[in-house]
Parts: C-alpha cells; structure tokens; sequence
C-alpha cells in the first residue's frame, strides 16, 4: 500500500484540482510527515507516477506574476476507483509488523543478557523524550488539525505510552538473575 498514493487522491476527491506546490503546502500545513509515512519532497515525483497511471491528470497550466508555469492537477475517475479500493483495503487491514528489537533480544547471549537492563533503560529514554517531542510539536500544531487528524495523533500518543509501559514491565520482571534458558 502507497501512504503517499492514498494522501494525494484523497487531497484531489476532497479539495479539488490544484498544483503540485499547493499540496505540498497543504501536506506541511497538516504536517503529514509526522503523522503519516510520506515524505513531502516526495509528493511531485508521485504526482508524475500518477498522471502516467491516468488516476490524475492535468486540467490547464497557470501562471501567476513572476511565479514558474504550474500544472494544475485533478483526480480522474480512475483515480476515484483506486481511492475507494485504497481506503476499503487500508481501513479493513490491521497492521502489526515485527519489531526487529524483540528479534535481537531472541539472540542474546549469557554476557549480553546481563547488560540487558542499561539497554532498556537507555531504549526507555530515547522512548520518553520521544513522546515529549511528540506531544510538544503535537501542541504547535493542534489549532491546524482537523477532527480525524487529531484522532491520528492520539493514538501515536496512545501506542508510544503502550510501547514505554511494555520496556518498564520487561525492565522490572528482569530485576531477578539472568540466565539464558536456551543455554542453561
């Protein structure tokens, strides 16, 4: 699944035509870097991709005072129907990737395991700054999200608060001696 592909047809059925400098803008006004996995600087390079797929497709270049020609886009009706199958999949698919972190604890030696807790610890850090971080852009920024958006950023709130509530209870159940059962 395309997050950027889902972003950009959802702009154009629900805002209308544009150029590609507006959408950039309204991703930075909605700060869908944060919330999303889509790089802005992405945007115009997936634009092409698009038009080339027929779901967009120019309407007319304009020229405003000394400003470059801009392509004026719109979503086709193609691009309709693969909006309606994005958002069917994507609203009806769970996803729960594997962390790569519980694999590395899955390999750890006898030596590693005893310094397991300073890991944790350190992970437990960088997971708290995390969500200070995050709340603090969160605050700059609420007064421009709409309803939904706010919704998407509380439950990143909601996952780094379950994410640091994990690392705590593992640190604490490992206050007991070590042993790596494999190997015992």
């Amino acid at each position: 699944m395309s997050s950027i592909r889902l972003y950009i047809l959802g702009v154009f059925a629900n805002h209308g035509e544009m150029h590609g400098h507006q959408l950039r803008q309204l991703a930075d006004k909605e700060y869908v870097s944060f919330w999303a996995d889509i790089s802005v600087g992405a945007l115009y390079g997936a634009l092409k991709r698009m038009a080339n797929e027929g779901l967009i497709e120019e309407v007319r270049i304009e020229r405003a005072g000394g400003y470059p020609e801009r392509q004026i886009w719109r979503i086709t009706a193609e691009g309709r129907v693969a909006l309606a199958r994005l958002h069917e999949k994507v609203l009806g698919e769970v996803v729960f990737r594997p962390d790569p972190f519980d694999l590395a604890i899955s390999q750890l030696n006898s030596e590693q395991l005893n310094e397991f807790p300073a890991v944790l610890e350190l992970r437990l850090e960088k997971l708290r700054a995390m969500l200070a971080h995050e709340r603090t852009k969160t605050e700059q920024f609420a007064h421009n999200l709409a309803m939904n958006e706010k919704f998407i950023v509380h439950h990143r709130d909601v996952r780094l608060k379950a994410e640091i509530a994990w690392h705590e209870m593992l640190l604490e159940s490992l206050a007991k001696p070590l042993t790596n059962e494999k190997n015992a």
